[in-house]
């Protein structure tokens, strides 16, 4: 799949990645397309047992004594697809259109976070451009847990300066971000046999998004939505969870969510959905109109015990979520967050799935210990599958200087850098390259980790020509 858009070098490489399935956990083959690359151009790589890969190209002429530079994205992507797309991620490539400035995916993510970093990085590879000696890193499992970062270790890179393409606004540069942990609080499930008519209800329709970069904008949580309609079903009769589940991956808000259930008068729980889907549609009416919360009846065999579903409604209606606390020291940013994004049923086990951020230590573990306290409560075992630190700001950086120099240069437009309160995997990269100046950038994107998720092409145009200009200019 080929488009005749510029920059066609970029869109080229990008083309071809998206051929190739790559969702977190599954990098192995876009991992091997990586190393033949560099084969095929007899450029030095190295491929460790996480399946980063580093490839090295000397520097073009008169660029012999810079400093080194790493060009630096991940190869995995979140992959959320359209209730009713038959994509099979697995399998298929990503089909991809353009529309206006923007080209986007059919009804599933479009990979552009991060694939547009890797199809830079090529790019620079494959072509002829001034440029320092290059170390080009492409990272497995950003989305997930940054494992494929964090084995990332001494000696491996040279570079002085880091050019981190993760980020989705052109022309503000990151240079800080958040850290974050993943809580898993996981209850034992205890049924009892129920040959009932029941009730599903389905809470759809709302934005979601990155848990990180759009958290600020107070999108409603699918999960706590159905966990609250449920709550207002037990207040006035018998209720007990047959099955539930909602979210699909722990960096993104969930949008989808649903549980089958047993309620004493099935006409009368529907009356309390719609009652209250009017309450919380008026709540939500700005930030998610499309809100919907929908019932139907259905054949039940089987039910959790009111112990286990008490448990559940009390957990998830206490739990915090959303925006937790603002930054004192940078205007409009969100300082610690929590997101519970995924809801599901393993191994005779409900699992809830939570992403904690936070630029302060301890208010991310305060709410760590809040989880820990609350699962107690609620019968539910409490367990950290993931942290990774934050990326401190530093007073004195010349790439950042250098990097704001350039774009006001190019576009007359004056940029701006600030911090996210997202994960980054600088923050992994300064434990081992403690002296290695970094910035973070990329094009404009939109809805990344849904399938609205778009690239501006123009965007892109302009943030190639700043990343060549760059190399340039650290001679």
């Amino acid at each position: 799949m080929t488009f005749n858009i510029e920059p066609k070098e970029v869109f080229h490489w990008f083309s071809q990645l998206n051929q190739i399935p790559r969702c977190s956990g599954n990098e192995a083959e876009v991992s091997n397309y990586l190393v033949k690359f560099a084969k095929d151009r007899d450029l030095e790589y190295i491929q460790d047992e996480a399946k980063n890969v580093i490839i090295k190209k000397k520097a073009s002429k008169g660029y012999e004594n810079s400093k080194p530079v790493i060009i630096q994205g991940h190869m995995d992507m979140v992959c959320v697809k359209e209730e009713d797309s038959d994509h099979d991620f697995e399998m298929d490539p990503i089909k991809m259109e353009v529309e206006g400035d923007f080209l986007k995916a059919i009804k599933t993510t479009l990979g552009g976070d991060d694939g547009i970093a890797v199809a830079f990085g090529l790019a620079v590879l494959d072509g002829d451009y001034p440029h320092p000696p290059l170390e080009v890193l492409i990272t497995t499992s950003e989305e997930t847990t940054m494992a494929g970062a964090a084995a990332i270790k001494e000696g491996m890179l040279e570079g002085k300066y880091l050019l981190n393409i993760d980020s989705e606004q052109e022309g503000i540069f990151l240079v800080s971000c958040a850290g974050g942990a993943t809580i898993e609080t996981s209850f034992e499930i205890e049924e009892e046999e129920k040959s009932e008519k029941g009730l599903e209800i389905i809470v759809q329709g709302l934005l979601g998004g990155h848990s990180g970069m759009e958290i600020i904008k107070q999108r409603a949580n699918s999960n706590i939505v159905l966990f609250r309609t449920l709550n207002e079903i037990r207040k006035v009769m018998d209720l007990r969870i047959s099955q539930v589940s909602g979210g699909v991956k722990h960096n993104a808000i969930p949008s989808f969510s649903k549980a089958k259930v047993y309620v004493e008068d099935l006409k009368k729980a529907e009356e309390v959905v719609k009652d209250f889907f009017e309450i919380i549609k008026k709540e939500r009416e700005v930030n998610d109109p499309n809100l919907e919360i929908i019932t139907q009846e259905v054949d039940l065999t089987k039910t959790f015990t009111k112990e286990l579903t008490d448990n559940l409604i009390d957990y998830m209606n206490v739990v915090e979520d959303g925006v937790v606390t603002m930054s004192k020291s940078i205007e409009g940013l969100v300082q610690t967050s929590i997101n519970n994004a995924v809801v599901y049923e393993k191994d005779k086990k409900v699992f809830i799935e939570t992403s904690i951020r936070s630029s302060v230590e301890s208010e991310m573990n305060k709410l760590v210990d809040s989880l820990v306290i609350l699962g107690k409560r609620t019968g539910g075992k409490v367990s950290e599958t993931n942290r990774y630190p934050a990326w401190e700001y530093e007073s004195e950086s010349p790439l950042r200087d250098l990097s704001l120099k350039v774009y006001e240069d190019l576009f007359k437009k004056k940029p701006s850098y600030d911090a996210v309160h997202a994960g980054l995997e600088c923050g992994m990269f300064k434990r081992v390259l403690p002296d290695t100046d970094m910035i973070s950038f990329g094009p404009n994107m939109f809805d990344v980790h849904t399938p609205k998720e778009r690239i501006s092409i123009e965007s892109t145009k302009r943030t190639w020509k700043f990343l060549l200009k760059m190399l340039e200019e650290l001679k």
